[in-house]
């Protein structure tokens, strides 16, 4: 993945072919143990069976003191969950948590030290997007000399080519088809695109992003003010349709409070941050030293943000916004969310393969953080359909056997958990929305229960595919969204 590549469509049928293997499983060829091309390792399996049968037995000798362990486990996660969560609210509502770029400084670097700059957007089955796609890249303010947009397509994807090819590309987009293969996955393709990307720096869009047009240029300067560590600049996502239904409202409320707060809090508290599945901006030396994406992690983002951290270099967050469209659709948001529930799964149990060198590399705290992250946000989130159920069992007939599960000292730090963590959470989204200036989150944040509920469903989808098939890619379909609302906020992340 190093030096000049050749260009698109003058490669070799031989290139071509060791960069698909590359993509494919170049990483867990590398390195084995650092692939989620099997979900769990013998010693995983086996514990997790041991765990299983030990709960089972201790389940049928004495249900109720087994259920009540397993409550007052439970509480202590909730606890320790919303202790961390809140204190990773504080740090990033320090200013300087997040990196950032005026348009004035933007703006005055000439063209001539700008450094060869590579966009990968991967596509399939998605010829709604192509003509917007095209639009956006061609509003970035970047010299075109020293932009590469490549748009992967998979060869045999017809009707997202034709469209590409009606829609009349420029000279900024380019077409890479990549060869059809399993697993059909977004880290296979941006592996592929990566064996012919010319850029210093290296970045992801989806195909309906409409990024800041001034972007690139913030990154540039961005790290040329960081340490020479930071390997990844994220910029923050947000949904130009967030007002279309009140899943959508959700959607972009849950994204101003991870984006907005969240994620610089971890950026301050130099805990390794799971990227986003966009606008995250990696220089392409350091891609290449952490083996680049994982073709068989369904979330490969979050995968690589880690790796990033594992590897000793670290990542900035860039108040800088790509607008996106937020799924309008339960369904098909149900089925997106399983994925990142399954992959963060994927990713956890693929670090904890080797604990003590994942502890050794994060340290303690990042150790803790990861994996209150990503174990813990899917896991929580499937426990919380069993305690709701307890919770409507006793409201309708507070039945002996719930009541006996929450003798006095359980029974409190329960309530303090419930009231409190549903207080300070939406207590959040309701500072997160109004700093983001969009007064018509004020429903969905104060109805942000509802929304865990589908959560919770989408949790528990994830963990039987993670059992099932862990490495397919459940397809997420855009072009739904109604057209902006005009309080949806522009790609500077200002409202209108």
């Amino acid at each position: 993945m190093s030096g000049a590549p050749p260009r698109v469509g003058t490669e070799t049928p031989e290139f071509r072919a060791a960069a698909l293997a590359d993509a494919i499983d170049g990483l867990a060829r590398r390195d084995p143990l650092s692939s989620a091309a099997v979900a769990f390792v013998p010693w995983q399996r086996t514990v997790l069976l041991v765990v299983v049968a030990v709960t089972a037995a201790a389940l049928a000798l004495a249900p109720v003191a087994s259920l009540t362990v397993i409550t007052v486990v439970c509480t202590m996660g909730y606890l320790a969950t919303m202790a961390d969560r809140i204190l990773l609210f504080s740090r990033g509502l320090d200013a300087s948590a997040i990196v950032t770029v005026s348009d004035e400084d933007a703006l005055a670097v000439p063209d001539a030290d700008l450094p060869p700059y590579t966009i990968l957007v991967p596509a399939y089955d998605e010829p709604e997007v192509v003509g917007d796609l095209i639009a956006a890249m061609s509003a970035l303010q970047y010299p075109a000399d020293k932009l590469q947009v490549l748009l992967l397509l998979e060869e045999d994807d017809d009707v997202t080519i034709d469209a590409a090819r009606r829609a009349g590309l420029n000279e900024v987009v380019e077409v890479l088809l990549v060869p059809a293969a399993d697993p059909r996955t977004k880290p296979k393709a941006c592996n592929y695109g990566l064996h012919f990307a010319t850029g210093d720096i290296v970045t992801i869009y989806d195909a309906e992003d409409q990024p800041d047009p001034l972007q690139l240029r913030r990154v540039v300067v961005a790290f040329s003010r960081l340490p020479s560590t930071v390997a990844c600049v994220q910029a923050k996502l947000a949904f130009h349709n967030g007002s279309q239904n009140l899943l959508t409202g959700w959607f972009t409320a849950d994204y101003a409070l991870w984006f907005g707060y969240l994620l610089p809090g971890l950026m301050k508290s130099r805990s390794p941050i799971p990227l986003g599945g966009t606008s995250n901006h990696l220089r392409a030396d350091v891609i290449a030293e952490v083996g680049a994406w994982d073709g068989f992690n369904v979330t490969e983002d979050a995968d690589l943000g880690v790796r990033i951290a594992a590897s000793g270099f670290s990542t900035a967050v860039l108040d800088s916004t790509t607008l996106e469209e937020a799924n309008s659709d339960p369904i098909n948001w149900v089925r997106q969310r399983s994925r990142w529930y399954q992959g963060y799964l994927q990713t956890w149990l693929v670090h904890m393969r080797r604990p003590a060198r994942t502890w050794r590399a994060l340290g303690p705290v990042g150790t803790y953080r990861f994996t209150l992250l990503l174990a813990g946000t899917p896991l929580t989130a499937c426990v919380n359909m069993a305690f709701w159920s307890l919770s409507a069992a006793w409201l309708l007939g507070q039945p002996s056997t719930v009541a006996a599960l929450f003798p006095p000292y359980i029974y409190y730090s329960s309530l303090v958990s419930m009231i409190v963590g549903n207080v300070a959470t939406v207590y959040m989204y309701l500072v997160a929305c109004r700093e983001s200036g969009n007064a018509s989150l004020l429903v969905p944040s104060l109805t942000m229960p509802l929304y865990w509920v589908m959560m919770s469903v989408a949790a528990l989808k994830g963990c039987w595919q993670l059992l099932r098939n862990p490495s397919y890619w459940e397809k997420t379909f855009h072009g739904l969204s109604a057209p902006a609302s005009p309080t949806a906020p522009t790609a500077d992340g200002n409202p209108t």
